[in-house]
């Protein structure tokens, strides 16, 4: 018996913004949280020695002058002056019970009227969130509402509506544009997290819903209804309203769960038949066409199709039309494309004797890398890091991981690196199993066979030599300097991948070696403001300046901190007796105090 799930999101779009995932639009001013919305003021009464009603408090500032013994009664604070009486939080009264902001208006006849208490109004989407939004698309020529938060429903605004008649009907209206692949992915996710956790079968139904296929699984959650509450309550805590439906078959499930009406709805075996006939015949996921035409007919409910023969009806409304209506009441299989969670690439040996000299370790590596490359060759992928896990006899396990700077599936690089790092490998008392597995990796492709061949004019893979000198010395010895958004000098450069391409270098020439942190210079003699140093002393050595270049002015960066509002630096090129070329600078522009304080340091080398 196969029982059949379908989740329906009605206002995807809109809730996926709301969640969170609304990156382009800019933040909301600060709004006012109402006051059936507002938390209570004490949630842990116990916390106090004052009574949740209020009271006195021994211990009060007004009570210790000795103006009143004992515990005061509301009359006698009331005869007091209005500037001696205590305040509500001297009285330790955690909240006070304030007027209503808006009182009855007096009457005609002057006396002020008594109406009874009226129900508080419920909130709406625009008390919460703001103005009425919807979610646009083009279609051909015009923009169509392909989604609106319950303000605008509220409103009168419809999926399907042109834009423009959307915008005549509300004047003050946020228009979105539709995201229909972040819409995808976000049910994409959905499903791949149900695969993980909820059932084996789970795949996409159109761009609103999700379809389960929960054929012996709901007994682990206690049973359908259960689980039907369950998922909604997944939902709702990510903030999104849905509703499911069970049946036997995908596409039962799917009209029930949109025209069925309520949030869950869970069909006995062999009734779609009787469900399905109330139904218009949207719920078939017919074409547009097909539904213009039996309109033309006066067809408007599924139960219309049941007496109509075969041969008509596939003639008028198409072949497909008789083909949703026999899956729908289980005549024809309707198969579910499940999505298939990612695997890493994992194989395993195990050692029928325990192991534990370096030759025979060597070898089962060799073997497990070889078997990881048919795997990998098989799915298009390469390997950019391979971690060896060991299982040892005393139930220790031993972990050795290589990375490569490139995708690969070269067996003899692989089993290269991990000859380098085989000494790491602590045996123990043996090892009797061995495991390779592919946390990281990349689709890669075939190769041509004009690629293998020597080519002067191309120029060498130096991916194979990165890694070896990884392997040897560290992931972190190996790096390349690219630039970073920023004009101070410091803050200009970052590490990145030795394959990758910096990009984004500044014209000003910078030097060959930047200080990690400027050095202050000694004995300086300088003209102000324009010119470089004439002399300066330099861990401990005398230098006189024969040329310079400058200066080149950089502005702190105001936004960081306060500090650098004002904070100059004049840069100079200078090169010495010697021929050595140095980069210094000077805090301040020579002119203003606040900018710096005149002294130099140096920040870099030359050649």
């Amino acid at each position: 018996m196969n029982r059949v799930a379908s989740l329906f999101l009605p206002q995807l779009p809109i809730e996926r913004l709301r969640a969170g995932e609304r990156s382009h639009r800019p933040p909301e001013p600060a709004r006012t949280i109402p006051a059936a919305l507002a938390p209570p003021i004490d949630d842990n009464p116990g916390a106090c020695s004052v009574p949740r009603g209020g009271g006195w408090r021994p211990g009060a500032h007004w009570a210790r002058d000795g103006t009143m013994a004992g515990k005061p009664s509301k009359s006698e604070i009331e005869r007091l002056p209005a500037h001696q009486r205590p305040t509500m939080r001297e009285m330790g009264r955690r909240s006070e019970a304030a007027e209503h902001p808006f009182r009855t208006l007096p009457g005609d006849d002057g006396v002020s009227g008594s109406s009874p208490a009226r129900a508080p109004t419920p909130l709406t989407w625009a008390d919460l969130w703001g103005r009425s939004t919807i979610v646009i698309a083009r279609s051909g020529q015009k923009e169509v509402v392909t989604a609106a938060c319950r303000h605008a429903l509220e409103l009168g605004l419809r999926p399907g509506m042109a834009a423009a008649h959307a915008r005549a009907l509300v004047a003050d209206l946020e228009v979105l544009d539709a995201e229909p692949e972040a819409d995808r992915a976000w049910l994409h996710r959905l499903a791949l997290h149900a695969a993980r956790k909820w059932t084996p079968i789970a795949a996409v139904s159109g761009p609103d819903g999700l379809w389960f296929d929960l054929t012996g699984t709901t007994h682990l959650f206690g049973g359908e209804e259960r689980f039907c509450r369950r998922l909604l309550d997944f939902l709702k805590r990510l903030g999104f309203d849905a509703s499911i439906a069970i049946a036997g078959t995908p596409g039962a499930a799917f009209a029930l769960a949109r025209h069925g009406g309520v949030p869950i709805t869970i069909l006995p075996p062999g009734t779609e038949a009787e469900a399905l006939a109330p139904l218009p015949l949207a719920a078939l996921r017919l074409e547009a066409s097909a539904l213009a035409t039996a309109a033309r007919f006066g067809l408007d409910r599924i139960a219309d199709l049941y007496p109509m023969p075969r041969g008509p009806l596939a003639r008028r409304l198409g072949l497909a039309t008789v083909e949703r209506l026999d899956q729908a009441r289980g005549m024809i299989a309707e198969p579910i494309v499940p999505v298939v969670p990612f695997e890493r690439p994992e194989v395993l040996r195990r050692l029928l004797e325990p192991i534990g000299t370096p030759e025979s370790i060597t070898q089962v590596i060799s073997d497990l890398v070889d078997d990881l490359i048919l795997l990998l060759r098989q799915r298009g992928l390469g390997a950019r890091k391979v971690a060896l896990t060991l299982d040892r006899v005393d139930g220790e396990v031993e972990s050795l991981a290589v990375g490569a700077s490139r995708a690969t599936r070269d067996g003899r690089h692989l089993k290269r690196m991990f000859a380098l790092r085989l000494s790491k490998i602590e045996p123990g008392l043996g090892i009797e199993a061995m495991r390779l597995i592919v946390p990281h990796s990349e689709p890669l492709g075939a190769s041509s066979v004009a690629a293998l061949i020597e080519d002067g004019a191309r120029a060498p893979d130096l991916a194979p030599l990165v890694d070896q000198l990884v392997g040897r010395s560290g992931p972190s010895a190996l790096f390349r300097i690219a630039s970073r958004e920023s004009d101070v000098p410091e803050r200009a450069v970052k590490q990145v991948e030795p394959l990758s391409e910096p990009q984004g270098w500044p014209a000003w020439k910078r030097p060959a070696r930047l200080l990690a942190r400027p050095e202050p210079l000694h004995n300086v003699i300088a003209l102000l403001p324009d010119h470089p140093p004439r002399r300066f002393t330099w861990r401990r050595q005398d230098y006189r300046v024969i040329a310079g270049d400058g200066p080149e002015r950089i502005h702190g960066e105001w936004w960081r901190r306060p500090g650098e509002l004002w904070a100059v630096r004049d840069y100079f090129q200078v090169e010495t007796e010697g021929g050595l070329r140095f980069w210094v600078f000077r805090r301040g522009d020579g002119v203003d105090q606040p900018t710096g304080d005149l002294t130099w340091y140096m920040h870099g080398v030359f050649g």
